[in-house]
């Protein structure tokens, strides 16, 4: 059996000796597997948005089924020894977490969300603006595609700074100046819009944290 390439969106432990991933993937889309875990075991692997390589082992008699022989396709060494960027995945990770139900699998969508990993694991400054790009870009993914109209009834007084990070390319988009009041004001209104387009209240714990460290 072949290996498949995994996203680790969250991780909830069961057992002493087992816990259950809840991932990404381009073969199943947002699914959760088991998978057995030891002392021994560098639980570091799991950390939110690693992306993994491993053997899946399909069972016809439940849901859950496991997964073995994993290993780390990248070593993320920008995301893990930065902590602003590693906050960012804990935020980014848990907004996929909460936007996408068991079982979605979007054409396309673990492609983009792997770039967009690795493209945060590489950039070495000017990223503070990162995750309210990704909050648009993930819409677009979504099949939203959402212009700044589409954004003004949730932007109350930033939509011109939303405007920019809309239209503006990638890396003009990153210079935007903003403070971390303004960043938390646009996530919010980035997540109130794809609440509404979800039909689900995205309600992210993560970003208070967020915002206090870009503060």
């Amino acid at each position: 059996m072949g290996s498949t390439e995994i996203i680790v969106l969250s991780l909830t432990k069961v057992r002493e000796n087992s816990v259950v991933l809840h991932t990404l993937s381009a073969e199943y889309g947002r699914r959760s597997f088991i998978t057995s875990v030891s002392k021994g075991t560098a639980m570091a692997m799991f950390l939110p948005l690693n992306i993994l390589e491993a053997e899946v082992v399909e069972n016809p008699k439940s849901d859950l089924w496991r997964i073995r022989n994993i290993s780390a396709k990248y070593p993320l060494n920008g995301i893990r020894t930065d902590i602003y960027k590693n906050t960012m995945t804990l935020f980014m990770s848990e907004v996929l977490f909460r936007s996408l139900r068991d079982g979605v699998n979007e054409d396309g969508l673990f492609e983009w969300c792997e770039k967009n990993i690795l493209t945060l694991d590489a950039v070495s400054s000017d990223f503070s603006n990162y995750h309210l790009r990704f909050l648009l870009e993930l819409s677009a993914a979504l099949g939203f595609r959402p212009s700044a109209e589409d954004l003004a009834p949730f932007a109350d007084s930033r939509l011109s700074e939303i405007r920019k990070l809309t239209e503006l390319p990638f890396a003009e988009s990153m210079m935007v100046p903003l403070n971390g009041d303004a960043r938390n004001e646009i996530a919010r209104s980035l997540l109130d819009y794809l609440s509404r387009h979800l039909e689900a209240q995205l309600n992210v714990q993560s970003l208070k944290v967020l915002s206090e460290l870009f503060r």
